[in-house]
Formats: structure tokens, sequence, C-alpha cells
């Protein structure tokens, strides 16, 4: 059986907020919520990958200096 609990909501500026116990915590800092008929369903957003989190920084903007860098030597396996 599915655990549940009453909870008060509340205004936060102009967003209807809600406290989540702490029983029903999330794990993470991020959160994805849908509405199914009257009922919202919360649940914790997936990791970020670390390619999307590339994407988002800025570029560098500096110059790297050339590296003289001689080939390796071939190796016998």
């Amino acid at each position: 059986m599915n655990a549940f609990r009453h909870i008060k909501l509340f205004k936060n500026g102009r967003n209807q907020a809600v406290r989540i116990p702490r029983e029903f915590e999330l794990p993470g800092e991020d959160a994805i919520i849908w509405r199914e008929g009257d009922k919202l369903i919360i649940e914790a957003a997936p990791p970020r990958s670390l390619l999307a989190l590339l994407s988002e920084l800025a570029p560098i903007e500096e110059t790297f200096p050339d590296i003289d860098d001689a080939l390796p030597s071939p190796v016998a396996l």
C-alpha cells in the first residue's frame, strides 16, 4: 500500500508551493512535475550527463601557445 500524508498548500510569491515531508524527500536539487488529470506527479530529475553540462559552458576565449611535441617512438607489442 502506498503511504500518504495530508499536507498544506501555501503561496510563495505568485507560485503555489508545498513542503515535502522528510519521508517523501527526493534526491538531488531538481525534480520533474507533470499533471495527470487532477493529480500532480513529482519525481526526481535524472542526473545530467557530462555532455549536457559541457554544452552550457561558455567557450574559452584564451589562445594557447603551440607546443612542440615529438611523435612517440614506435613500440613493438
